[in-house]
């Protein structure tokens, strides 16, 4: 007690310190973060590019006392303006920006899961993205929901997703499939049914997958 005085003023002085510190560490987080900005929209904007979204511009803004807040921008059409991420992208291309993002990023959690990363596109689109989650599956565990044949024969495992009415009741079931059954729903998915045609092309996609 005796002390308190000369005890609050030393720690006043360390505390002057440790702020003064915390701003100069602020500065050069932020300094770094915005030099990295323009190289991470640039490597994003190039794979996105890949994926069926040919003219797409993205932007990365930096903002904060240290840099904490970032900004995704994008523009997705030709004479469109770059717009939050968040506020113009449709679901499948806010998950393949997602994607870009796994594949130019060399750290990131161990399982990531796209849902309908390929809605909206087709053809050689579609291999594309397809490559791409191959791709990012040599280092992570993927997880895709898709409705396209191209995206599922490049999977290594294959489950089949079903809801029926039981009882008056919506049940969902998941089973995984092998062999035969691999072929005959990638089959199902080129053309709803089974047919010699379909079956062959199926194979072919499993083949080269």
């Amino acid at each position: 007690l005796e002390s308190l005085e000369a005890r609050a003023a030393t720690l006043d002085v360390d505390r002057q310190k440790a702020l003064e510190a915390l701003q100069v560490a602020q500065s050069r987080v932020l300094e770094k973060r915005r030099e990295a900005a323009p190289r991470l929209a640039r490597d994003v904007q190039k794979v996105l590019r890949t994926l069926a979204m040919p003219h797409v511009v993205v932007g990365v803004e930096v903002d904060g006392e240290a840099g904490e807040r970032v900004l995704f921008t994008i523009a997705a059409n030709p004479g469109s303006p770059p717009l939050p991420l968040n506020k113009v992208a449709s679901g499948g291309e806010l998950a393949r920006t997602m994607l870009s993002l796994r594949l130019v990023l060399g750290s990131g959690p161990e399982c990531v899961v796209f849902d309908e990363v390929d809605a909206g596109i087709g053809g050689e689109a579609a291999v594309a993205v397809a490559s791409a989650l191959a791709e990012l599956g040599k280092r992570r565990q993927v997880l895709v929901v898709t409705h396209l044949a191209q995206v599922a024969a490049r999977a290594s495992t294959h489950i089949h997703v079903a809801k029926s009415v039981q009882s008056g009741v919506t049940v969902a079931t998941a089973r995984a499939l092998e062999g035969t059954a691999r072929v005959h729903e990638v089959a199902r998915m080129l053309s709803g049914g089974a047919e010699k045609a379909a079956v062959a092309h199926a194979e072919e996609l499993l083949a080269s997958g």
